[in-house]
């Protein structure tokens, strides 16, 4: 059976997207396994499947690379986003369904805006062991679970991101589904540079968007940073987070940045 995609790329978290309102695919987790794979697939971070909604323009069905279902992807929902105004599926102000919630995307060339669920449950007093010493650490779910860690200058980018990830991200305080984990800092323009593990994926990804809103509301509190954040991948693109605070809580969150097309195909599975 030969299945259209497109392969699209969020920031550097990179997605393989298919139409799948019809009922194309059928067993969403073992494709995700097949076509993710960077060897004897397309290679991707991510399956997106478009669905039927009753509710929205269309459901995303988001599958991680090891076929795990991973509910919410900041970056694939701009992503996807993006796949439904390039085959007409969804005009350029567009709303979408992913677990219980709507999502509302806005399309500007190969740039997406989207407005994201209030972030929950964040902690503060967290102390997680990075190197050989205790650091602390943050907590908050920005539509999946994340760890956040900020870092002194210089040490970001000879840190072991897989090893340490891991082992944080599967460790018992985090229970059975674990946790993604980022590490951050901030240079002197005020931009934040950020490094991701996510869970899923099981290695360090070169975006990650509920990571990089993670990461701007806990530069507002550590670092006093205002809205808008900006956020450099470790791909070298930006992404940018909009927010509102009452110094409590988070609401009106906005992650915007790239969504391109690397390429489309058809593929035999």
């Amino acid at each position: 059976m030969k299945i259209p995609f497109d392969k699209i790329s969020g920031a550097g978290n990179d997605f393989v997207v298919i139409d799948n309102r019809f009922g194309l695919v059928k067993n969403g987790a073992e494709i995700a396994q097949k076509l993710c794979d960077r060897k004897w697939g397309i290679g991707a971070d991510g399956l997106l499947l478009l669905e039927k909604s009753r509710v929205s323009d269309f459901r995303m069905m988001y599958y991680n690379a090891d076929g795990s279902y991973g509910g919410m992807c900041g970056n694939g929902g701009r992503c996807i986003a993006r796949y439904a105004f390039l085959h007409k599926i969804a005009s350029a102000e567009q709303r979408f369904e992913a677990l219980d919630f709507v999502y509302a995307a806005s399309i500007l060339g190969d740039r997406v805006s989207l407005s994201m669920k209030n972030p929950t449950g964040l902690k503060s007093n967290l102390m997680l062991r990075v190197t050989t010493h205790k650091a602390r650490a943050y907590f908050v779910d920005t539509g999946s679970p994340h760890v956040v860690i900020p870092l002194r200058k210089g040490v970001l980018d000879r840190l072991d991101v897989v090893t340490i990830g891991r082992r944080i991200a599967h460790s018992r305080r985090f229970g059975s589904n674990g946790t993604n984990v980022n590490f951050v800092d901030v240079d002197d323009d005020k931009m934040l540079h950020m490094r991701t593990y996510e869970r899923g994926v099981e290695a360090e990804t070169l975006a990650c968007g509920t990571g990089s809103i993670a990461c701007a509301l806990i530069a507002h509190r550590k670092w006093k940073l205002e809205s808008p954040v900006t956020i450099l991948a470790r791909s070298g693109k930006k992404l940018q987070v909009t927010f509102r605070s009452d110094g409590i809580s988070y609401k009106n969150v906005v992650l915007s940045g790239p969504a391109e097309v690397i390429f489309m195909g058809s593929i035999d599975v």
